[in-house]
């Protein structure tokens, strides 16, 4: 069973890398004109959104679900959050690459092509949908039935074994 204090560091630690992406996606524009620090802020925030994936999977891979067999369950219930946190990831490393490679050498020259702002929008669209997702499957993920042994479960088992 996922104790109370576990479950609260690891929620703590989920929405803290969450705050740091979204203020990375709000506020790394005003930092143009300082490639490195934004840089340094692109490389951080990438490995943030991997972070928050993995927290996700151990999170999944410890649930009493998981560990009768009843993957399928938990892949259904979680696999638009799995989807769309990749999704949302390949267009942040895309965009992060794209913008520093134009902005690197001519930081005081703005360059904004079509592509990078339909891959801006894209980056931006898929980040609201992650956050939501991911904020929702986070809290669900302390439901204390995902962690037991409980009515509903052996209902799934049941209809699966059938």
């Amino acid at each position: 069973m996922l104790q109370t204090s576990n479950y609260s560091l690891v929620l703590f630690i989920q929405l803290s890398l969450l705050s740091f992406d979204l203020f990375v996606n709000s506020f790394s524009e005003l930092l143009r004109n300082e490639p490195a620090v934004q840089l340094v802020l692109f490389i951080i925030q990438d490995i943030s959104i991997l972070f928050n994936m993995i927290i996700v999977l151990l999170m999944l891979f410890n649930t009493y679900v998981f560990q009768v067999g009843l993957v399928a369950i938990l892949l259904e219930r979680f696999r638009a959050l799995i989807l769309l946190s990749a999704l949302y990831l390949t267009f942040s490393i895309i965009l992060h690459s794209w913008l520093m490679n134009l902005r690197w050498l001519n930081m005081n020259v703005f360059i904004w092509t079509d592509g990078l702002q339909v891959l801006f929008v894209l980056q931006r669209s898929a980040s609201v949908l992650y956050f939501y997702l991911y904020k929702r499957t986070s809290e669900y993920l302390g439901d204390p039935r995902l962690y037991e042994d409980s009515l509903w479960l052996r209902d799934a088992f049941a209809r699966i074994r059938q």
